[in-house]
């Protein structure tokens, strides 16, 4: 939602304004966040009993079905060596790498892309991206369910996971490998969106796996593999124009890069990572 408003938003604030005004506005709905964040009675509690906005009903479901650390206990000792001695975690980190690199190209680049090689104006590039973005907010919530109404209760986390994550990989390099030998801008479009889309299966395969192999210590893997993503966005970002300004605005490079990575994270995937919990 949030890279589909700021697409839409900046070019009117660009033209009316300049092209600084985007990251102070952005920036500063960041600070209004985190004041919000922090606010006693808005922001989020420790434990379900303390929250004071959910409903009496999940606050009791919560309580009865989810497992809530006391929060007078004393800090559990996260098993480091455990963790990076596992497969399946490094399966976790280096395909969150290998499918942030190709999404934040994407988030990135896509309106450069449409102007340059499409031809579209500032306008019509930054609205046209948006669409991919749309393409997965629907497809990922099609592929939610269709994981754990059809995949999970009949052939289990492992294999759900693997089938998931395979689409959101070779789904997008597919459609990558293709964009280079398109040049009209509404199959260039309808690429894009079906890369985004097929992309969103990630969501239900290793966006997911954290809570599956160590639920315990979810949120510490998140933190590693996140962490692992952003690195990948940042690399990424700058890669790709490096790549253009030496390549003379070859874009076929561009995304053969994507491709690359996502066939690597594919197989790293399928041979490293699993449904079961690997650490208690």
């Amino acid at each position: 939602c949030g890279s589909i408003l700021g697409l839409l938003a900046s070019p009117p604030l660009i033209e009316r304004y300049d092209w600084p005004t985007v990251f102070h506005l952005f920036g500063s709905l960041g600070v209004v966040w985190i004041a919000l964040w922090f606010a006693p009675g808005i922001g989020p509690a420790s434990t379900p009993t303390k929250d004071t906005v959910i409903s009496a009903e999940e606050r009791a479901m919560l309580a009865a079905n989810v497992a809530v650390a006391d929060d007078n206990a004393k800090p559990v000792n996260i098993p480091w060596r455990a963790l990076l001695s596992k497969r399946a975690v490094w399966a976790i980190i280096l395909c969150h790498f290998c499918h942030n690199w190709g999404t934040f190209i994407l988030l990135t680049w896509t309106p450069t892309y449409y102007h340059d090689v499409l031809g579209f104006d500032i306008y019509s590039s930054s609205y046209a991206a948006v669409l991919p973005w749309v393409s997965q907010t629907i497809m990922a919530n099609i592929a939610a369910t269709v994981a754990d109404t059809r995949l999970l209760p009949n052939y289990g986390a492992t294999k759900t996971r693997k089938v998931m994550q395979s689409i959101g990989f070779l789904g997008p390099a597919v459609c990558l490998t293709l964009l280079p030998e398109v040049s009209e801008p509404t199959l260039a479009i309808a690429l894009l969106c079906a890369s985004q889309g097929l992309d969103a299966f990630s969501h239900s395969g290793l966006y997911s796996n954290h809570q599956d192999i160590a639920p315990r210590y979810a949120g510490v893997l998140l933190g590693l593999s996140n962490s692992a993503g952003v690195l990948a966005g940042v690399l990424g970002t700058g890669a790709t124009g490096a790549l253009l300004e030496a390549s003379g605005g070859d874009w076929a490079e561009v995304w053969s890069v994507a491709v690359i990575l996502y066939m690597v994270g594919t197989a790293i995937w399928l041979s490293w990572s699993t449904g079961e919990r690997v650490v208690d």
